[in-house]
């Protein structure tokens, strides 16, 4: 049993052993190996990797995937205008000297982040404070965060890294003036508002004034056609009445009393005081019928 048990124990050591001069290295990862705390190599090939076991040799892995660093507690940076302009932004990063990386940072990634913000915050200060707002909203956007990538050019050479883009996520005014800058754009708004306003004004004064013409045109026309058809019609009119009362004059002198006790009877209430012998009643009374006498 004893040697049984001795055997085993040199198989267990034997495995230890073994197992602890073997590493795998991750496609995402780089593997730096120490040797007595130094930096002995750095493997970048994924796979089965072999060493010395501890403490002659360590193995540390490194992220070398894109890295992302938001922005901390914005700051207020001044434009050109001395316009107060709160900005978040993001640094996409990686790892790209991991030598270099470790003896500046470490191998903690927060390490590198800590000391990256500063310098890319004063990078933006540097970019922004040449430019106005209206620059930094719209049209020079794309151009500030080419600018900031540059300024980090260096700066990420001495950390081991690679800047691999940078964005701005958000601009906003600053809480001292976002309230005066809403009222001038409200002012400007309610300008812009009147002025339509004045103008369709009087766009529909010229469209009214037009149709009221066009009313007159139109009902002149129409009066002038109505009283050339009232003429025409009278004309014809008059030329039946004295073709019909030149066939039977008495019958003409009968029709015309007739429309005279119409014209003059036109109401119950209408009273008149006449001669009852007088001509006016002359087709009231019969044929054989005498005119009365004073």
């Amino acid at each position: 049993m004893n040697r049984i048990g001795t055997v085993l124990v040199g198989l267990l050591l034997a495995a230890l052993i073994a197992s602890s001069t073997m590493y795998v290295v991750d496609q995402r990862q780089f593997a730096v190996v120490y040797a007595l705390g130094e930096i002995k190599e750095v493997v970048s090939e994924p796979g089965l990797k072999f060493k010395w076991p501890a403490p002659f040799q360590n193995v540390v892995m490194l992220d070398r995937r894109i890295q992302t660093l938001d922005s901390p507690e914005s700051r207020p940076i001044f434009t050109a205008e001395k316009k107060s302009l709160v900005i978040d932004w993001l640094v996409k990063w990686r790892i790209t000297q991991p030598r270099q990386f470790i003896r500046n940072n470490g191998v903690d990634i927060r390490n590198a982040e800590n000391r990256l913000i500063p310098i890319v915050q004063a990078a933006l200060n540097e970019e922004v404070t040449k430019r106005t707002v209206g620059a930094v909203l719209s049209t020079e956007r794309e151009k500030v965060m080419q600018g900031v990538i540059r300024r980090l050019a260096d700066d990420a050479k001495s950390f081991g890294i690679e800047i691999v883009d940078v964005r701005i996520k958000r601009v906003d005014f600053s809480a001292n003036i976002t309230e005066s800058v809403y009222r001038r754009m409200e002012s400007e708004r309610k300008r812009v508002a009147n002025e339509l306003r004045s103008q369709g004004a009087a766009e529909g004064e010229k469209i009214r004034a037009d149709a009221d013409r066009q009313r007159e045109i139109i009902v002149a026309e129409a009066y002038r056609d109505a009283q050339k058809l009232k003429g025409e019609g009278d004309a014809k009119a008059s030329a039946i009445y004295a073709e019909a009362f030149g066939k039977d004059p008495q019958f003409a002198q009968f029709y015309r009393s007739l429309e005279a006790y119409r014209s003059t009877f036109h109401s119950k209430s209408d009273v008149m005081v006449l001669d009852p012998s007088s001509d006016f009643f002359r087709a009231m009374r019969g044929p054989g019928t005498p005119a009365s006498k004073k």
